[in-house]
């Protein structure tokens, strides 16, 4: 919201026709121009950064430029290193005829990364290194043995204050050691088992022969590992085997000692006598009674059959040759009865001749079925009494059995025994077999292979001449910048202190250092312009213990010169006793002239980003009073719409003890800008009612202001000091 309670009212007022003069006032003399320092909100101005760094040019490149050259030297005169490397594939798989019989059909579970780190370690371990410094004589070379090529006063010197070890101290092979893991690097290629083994020296061909030594030694190491393994093995094995072959000896004499005392004879099937005569007597009794029941069910079935006259039904009657004879008999006689029946009476002779055979023919099959079945019946009994007799001697042979029961248990314990003696026997001869078929074998399978052997390299490795050269410069340029981008940064956030600005600030170059001089007032003499008079008492009032005035905006409702005077003259007045900063908001001319610096930068420039809190705020010619200009505005004043300046003059709240705003007429100033825990100081037209007074007085307490004075007269310049008159603008 637009702050246009004044230019409503304004337009119910005549116009002034000719601007008021400004009026001359006392001051002493002018204190010296000063930089102003930066706020308390601590803005950090990139720009004013760029041109210290421009500034200060020299100091950066200068330094620059000379560690460039230094590095350059230096990494010329150092003696380069070449680099070469051998891989290693860690596989840990066997050939599948070298490997033990039990592992033939299995295949081994992958290394994990620990078995592989440790391989590592292997190929820096101090034995190998021992072999392949002796294979290489390394000790006898100067690049290995400080001592062969002299030894520095540096590092002796640096020895002594124990930053260094004195190689003097050091015995030969400490010596050469120290110098071949330096130049050593062994590590694990990520996400594989392949191991890379690197070495560096002053002379290619070395480095390339010293890594291969590496890889073959390693590889060496492991199959004389693996062959010392074997041939411990085989000598336990060998004595392990002589003690077994003796206890399996005594375990199988105990048992078959035990056997014969106890009758204890294994038949077939390795079992014992007495339960292969269970198991057979067993057998038979359950046949016995199987014929037993048999025969007398057929026994019986055939009396039924006789009571019903069913003869011809039961298979064992039928199967009987007699019994087929007399029914094939029966047949035929009972065939030629029907023919004879068909031309004879049943009481011819011949009739009853047939019949008479046919009876005697059923009386005889009926006596053969009689005689079945008490055939049968006999089988029964003899079956019944085979039951018996088997019974009575399986119940002899488990009388028996269990008799024998407890030395059986002791027997298979003591066979157990000498099965377990012996199965072991029988393990260790195997792997005794297998032990010392590979001591015999002179190339032990290793848990790696080589898959890239060094080859001479022309390219040294140390140093990196660009990346070193390249490094210092860029250090140097960073840290040269660095250190004058820190000192314009904690100048910039430097806290401001409670003293007056002008009394921190240096003078200028040009003239001798002169102590500040603060402005002293005298009383005001009394002045016709009552104006002058109105505005001593409401500063007086404003400075007075406990009033609560730091925030003051002065508005008008004529021309902006006359809200402009009335605000100098206020400021000058209570910065007798106070900090006070005063605000161009008006874009005012006098204000811009009664400023030490006149072309400073502004609110504007502070609204936009261009300049910082310390650019900003410039020194009243003729007083301590703060000036904040209104900057490089142009005809654009949309920037005092911005939140950045109400953010602004809250800062300066915080840090003056008086903040005045020059509002001119606050046509286009939002009312949050001014209202805000504000007090207004009103110069109206002289032309203005007592009413219209009033009426403003009200509406500008209705929007926000705190407490409104109006101004009854016209405004005076300044109060008059007891120096010289100046004009003020």
């Amino acid at each position: 919201m637009r702050f246009d309670v004044l230019g409503k009212i304004k337009g119910r007022l005549p116009k002034r026709q000719a601007a008021i003069a400004a009026e001359p006032i006392s001051v002493p003399d002018p204190v010296p121009p000063s930089t102003p320092a930066s706020s308390e909100a601590g803005d950090i101005d990139l720009r004013a950064i760029g041109q210290k760094l421009l500034a200060r040019k020299r100091f950066i490149l200068i330094p620059t430029l000379l560690a460039a050259i230094l590095s350059t030297v230096a990494v010329n005169m150092i003696t380069p290193r070449y680099k070469s490397e051998a891989r290693i594939l860690i596989d840990g798989r066997e050939n599948v005829f070298l490997r033990p019989n039990g592992e033939r059909n299995e295949e081994r579970s992958a290394l994990d990364p620990e078995a592989v780190a440790s391989q590592v370690q292997l190929l820096l371990s101090r034995d190998l290194a021992r072999q392949v410094i002796k294979k290489n004589k390394l000790a006898e070379l100067p690049e290995f043995d400080p001592v062969l090529r002299g030894v520095s006063p540096v590092r002796s010197l640096l020895g002594l204050l124990g930053i260094l070890r004195d190689p003097l101290r050091m015995t030969p092979e400490e010596r050469v050691m120290d110098s071949y893991y330096s130049r050593l690097t062994a590590y694990a290629v990520d996400k594989s088992r392949v191991v890379v083994v690197e070495f560096q020296s002053q002379d290619p061909d070395l480095a390339a022969r010293v890594a291969n030594s590496i890889a073959d030694g390693y590889l060496v190491l492991q199959q004389d590992a693996r062959q010392q393994q074997a041939k411990a093995a085989g000598q336990w094995l060998s004595g392990e085997i002589d003690g077994l072959r003796k206890k399996v000896a005594d375990a199988e004499s105990r048992a078959e000692a035990f056997r014969s005392k106890s009758s204890l004879f294994v038949g077939t099937n390795n079992t014992t006598l007495s339960n292969q005569q269970l198991g057979e007597l067993n057998t038979q009794l359950n046949n016995a009674r199987a014929q037993k029941s048999d025969a007398e069910s057929k026994a019986r079935l055939i009396r039924e059959m006789l009571k019903s006259g069913r003869l011809t039904e039961a298979s064992e009657v039928l199967n009987t040759e007699l019994i087929r004879r007399l029914s094939e008999q029966r047949v035929t006689l009972r065939a030629q009865l029907a023919e004879q029946s068909a031309t004879l009476l049943d009481s011819h002779p011949r009739i009853k001749e047939l019949k008479a055979q046919i009876a005697d023919l059923d009386k005889q099959i009926r006596e053969e079925a009689t005689k079945v079945s008490r055939s049968l019946e006999n089988d029964a009994r003899i079956a019944e009494a085979k039951v018996e007799s088997l019974s009575a001697s399986l119940d002899q042979l488990k009388r028996q059995a269990t008799s024998t029961n407890g030395q059986d248990v002791e027997l298979r314990a003591l066979e157990r025994e000498a099965k377990a003696e012996r199965d072991l026997l029988e393990s260790y001869l195997a792997k005794y077999r297998e032990a010392t078929a590979r001591e015999n074998i002179d190339a032990a399978p290793a848990d790696g292979r080589i898959i890239s052997r060094a080859f001479v390299s022309n390219t040294p490795a140390y140093p990196k001449k660009l990346p070193i050269i390249l490094i210092a410069t860029l250090a140097t340029l960073m840290a040269t910048a660095g250190f004058i981008v820190s000192g314009e940064l904690l100048r910039m956030t430097a806290p401001r202190g409670l003293t007056p600005l002008a009394s921190a600030q240096p003078m200028p170059a040009a003239s001798a250092p002169i102590a500040p001089i603060e402005p002293t007032f005298a009383a005001p003499e009394p002045v016709a312009d009552s104006r002058a008079k109105e505005l001593m008492k409401l500063a007086d009032a404003l400075s007075a213990p406990g009033a609560q005035a730091r925030k003051i905006a002065i508005l008008g409702t004529g021309n902006n010169n006359r809200t402009s005077e009335t605000a100098l003259t206020l400021a000058r007045l209570l910065a007798r006793q106070a900090k006070v900063v005063l605000i161009d908001l008006s874009a005012s001319p006098m204000l811009a002239a009664a400023a030490v610096d006149p072309s400073a930068p502004g609110v504007a420039d502070l609204v936009r980003g261009e300049a910082s809190f310390g650019q900003i705020i410039s020194r009243d010619r003729l007083s301590p009073v703060h000036l904040v200009g209104a900057g490089h505005t142009g005809d654009d004043r949309t920037h005092l719409q911005s939140p950045r300046l109400i953010m602004a003059v809250d800062a300066l709240v915080r840090t003056y003890d008086h903040v005045l705003l020059d509002a001119g007429t606050a046509n286009d100033l939002p009312a949050s800008l001014l209202t805000a825990d504000a007090r207004a100081v009103v110069a109206p037209d002289p032309s203005m009612s007592a009413d219209a007074r009033r009426v403003m007085s009200e509406q500008l307490k209705a929007v926000g202001f705190v407490d409104v004075t109006m101004l009854g007269t016209p405004a005076a310049a300044e109060p008059v000091a007891t120096e010289p008159r100046v004009v003020a603008a």
